[in-house]
């Protein structure tokens, strides 16, 4: 299975209203300089994985954190841009992307994080995810 961040670009870009290109506006694990206005998905740490009732048997289900920040030389354009990528997300179920079923997808609401040294707005909207293999290659 992909990273995370991999099937959540996937989701961001399949929704054609919130105008994303990957490598152009949109970006895994590194937020570059430029341009001013840029999405990036970072992996996060989630914890362990569940062990089943047998004991040392791992769950299937994997749980994984990602943070998505949007960063805006506008504030209120980076706010509702951010607004949109949760509604997007937040209460996903059941999908199938890349390999993976995404059980659940939640959501933290979206905030302002910082304003970085060039006067840009950023905001983060933080991810919990329960995914497990489909068994298709």
């Amino acid at each position: 299975m992909n990273a995370p961040s991999e099937d959540i670009k996937d989701m961001l870009l399949d929704d054609s209203s919130i105008n994303l290109t990957f490598a152009s506006n949109l970006f895994i694990g590194r937020e570059p300089a430029t341009p001013d206005n840029i999405v990036t998905i970072f992996d996060s740490y989630a914890g362990f994985p569940d062990l089943t009732m047998e004991g040392n048997t791992v769950s299937p289900y994997e749980r994984f954190s990602l943070q998505i920040r949007v960063r805006n030389r506008n504030y209120l354009n980076g706010w509702n841009l951010t607004n949109e990528i949760y509604l997007l997300l937040h209460g996903r179920a059941h999908e199938t992307w890349n390999g993976a079923i995404y059980e659940v997808i939640s959501c933290t609401c979206p905030m302002h994080y910082d304003w970085d040294d060039n006067k840009r707005a950023r905001f983060i909207i933080n991810l919990n995810l329960q995914r497990k293999d489909s068994g298709e290659s």
